[in-house]
Order: C-alpha cells, then structure tokens, then sequence
C-alpha cells in the first residue's frame, strides 16, 4: 500500500510540476478536476511557483493547500475549496522575524506552541508564520500525533487562542 501511495504521489507531483511551470492561462481543466480549477484558481489570486500541495480536512470539508512561491520570493498560502473549486483563504507566509509579524504578535512562539500541543499532544514538525488576509497574525504549527497523523494546529499571535484545526489527508512537494 504506501508503494502505490509512494508510486502515486511521484506521478502527481511529476504532472504537478508541469501544471505548476506552466503559464496558468493555458490551463484547461476538465468539469471533473477540482485539482486543475484550483490550480488555476490558486495561481490567478498570487502567480508564482507552487512548491507544494496539500489536501486536508477542514470542518470536515476537503480543502487544497497550495503554497505558492511568487517571483520577488514572497510565499503564500492560498486554500481552495475541492467540491466548489473557490478560494477560500489566502495567507502571506512570513519568517519568524519579519518585522510586521512581530510587531503584531502579543503571544510568544513557545507559548503559542504550548497552547497546540496541550489541545493535539505530538511532536511539532513545521512552524509557520502568516500574516492573514485581515491582517492578523497566526502561528501554524504541524503536529505529529502519535498514531502517526498529521494535524494543522493555527493559534492567533495576539489572543494565544486555537483558530483553526485541520487534518492533512496528503502532500505533495517541499515542506
């Protein structure tokens, strides 16, 4: 079984390199690929390089992740809705130290990360920093539980409150 995922997964990210190169006005998709509109959707918000894809369970709905690398290196992370293929948010990806985000920030990275662990118990994978559409702060940190899935734990950086839970179904791509 992970063979195939691991076989599938190398020829999606193979054909998802070629889509993600490609200029996305040449994109046609197909009634039934969500993945397509979305790319296309995706790109059309922030044009850019998708280096990675995940798709995740939000409230119980299957959203794709995309993060997108534009030209003047500003990364984002724009989510799609699989059933309607719409936008549904889109997050400026910032470094821990980036000037806005601090100045925004009331609640320390380890107290944030706290606050996830006590909620989803695991060991913390990734940690990012967004600035999100409304201008608000988060701290993202992905969760390796222990029975070995992987949970997105958004905690705001100025109330120190959970604001988001998700689940990864997979990904593609560079983390």
């Amino acid at each position: 079984m992970k063979l195939h995922l691991t076989l599938g997964a190398a020829v999606l990210a193979a054909t998802f390199t070629s889509i993600a190169t490609a200029d996305h006005a040449s994109i046609k998709p197909k009634a039934y690929d969500s993945l397509g509109k979305c790319v296309k959707a995706a790109l059309s918000k922030h044009d850019g390089k998708i280096v990675k894809v995940e798709l995740k369970s939000e409230n119980k709905q299957p959203v794709y992740e995309f993060d997108i690398e534009s030209a003047d290196g500003t990364a984002w992370d724009i989510e799609c809705d699989v059933k309607t293929s719409k936008i549904i948010e889109i997050e400026q990806e910032v470094k821990a130290d980036d000037a806005k985000f601090k100045a925004i920030a009331k609640v320390s990275e380890a107290d944030a990360k706290a606050t996830a662990l006590a909620a989803h118990p695991g060991t913390v994978v990734e940690t990012e920093y967004e600035l999100e559409s409304d201008g608000k702060a988060t701290y993202e940190f992905d969760i390796l539980e222990a029975d070995k899935e992987e949970i997105k734990v958004e905690v705001d950086a100025v109330t120190g409150k959970i604001v988001e839970v998700d689940y990864e179904v997979y990904q593609v791509g560079q983390e």
